[in-house]
Order: C-alpha cells, then structure tokens, then sequence
C-alpha cells in the first residue's frame, strides 16, 4: 500500500470520462467542482467554494461512472473513454483546477486503490459537462 493523494479538508471527486468527452467538458466541470457553493458560511448555509474556502480537492479517476446498467445485471462499460484518452482529459481536469492555485491531490489512473474519505454532510453532487440530468 502506497498512499497516492490526500487531503485534509476540501473535496473528493470521482472523475469519469466518456467517449465524446474533450477539453470543453473538462474545462467546464473543472470550473464547477473549484466554484459549486457547497460549503457552509457563518449561517449554515451552503454558500461557499473550494476556491473562497481556499480548501483541497482530491481527484480520482473512475470509469465505472460511465456504466450503463439498464439492461441485464452487468453494466455495460462501453461508453467509458478508452484509456489513453481518459488519461489526457484526466491530466487536463487537473492542470486546470491546478491553473486556479487549488491544492490538488490524486490518485493512481487506471489503478485499483482504497478511498477513504469521511463525508461531512453528506453532501454528494453529480456533475455532467452534458447536462443530461
């Protein structure tokens, strides 16, 4: 076991990349993971960002999150960006929170890896640069 990425206090994204996806989509979900107001401000509500809150973000690679799993009992996995693609958009989506001065922290691309995160809230927000939900 050899610790890849941590952080102390910020955000942990699981990042997906399908086929269709660029540079426009990770630029995109990029600025709104650093800006979604998701954190708490002196009243208790989520009105604050990673990039106000000057907090980390953690930055895992997970092409499951592009299975398909209507159909049958195995997903299908077939919209998932193959892998020499996936890993540039994933280099990309870091440069650019890293472009923003954020703290960023990740993960093994492509590697089989324990996540251990506590979730304060629970607060858990899907993003898609295609906005089909």
């Amino acid at each position: 076991g050899v610790l890849s990425g941590a952080i102390k206090d910020g955000l942990l994204v699981y990042l997906g990349v399908c086929t269709g996806d660029d540079e426009t989509d990770s630029l995109y979900l990029s600025d709104k993971a650093a800006n979604l107001r998701i954190f708490l401000d002196d009243e208790g509500k989520m009105n604050r960002s990673v990039v106000e809150l000057n907090k980390e973000i953690v930055v895992v690679s997970q092409f499951t999150l592009c299975g398909d799993a209507r159909k049958g009992r195995r997903p299908s996995y077939a919209h998932a960006a193959d892998p020499e693609r996936a890993r540039e958009l994933y280099r990309h989506f870091i440069a650019s929170l890293k472009a923003l001065d954020l703290n960023v922290a990740e993960g093994v691309f492509g590697g089989m890896m324990d996540v251990t995160y506590t979730n304060a809230g629970p607060v858990t927000i899907l993003l898609d640069s295609r906005k089909s939900f």
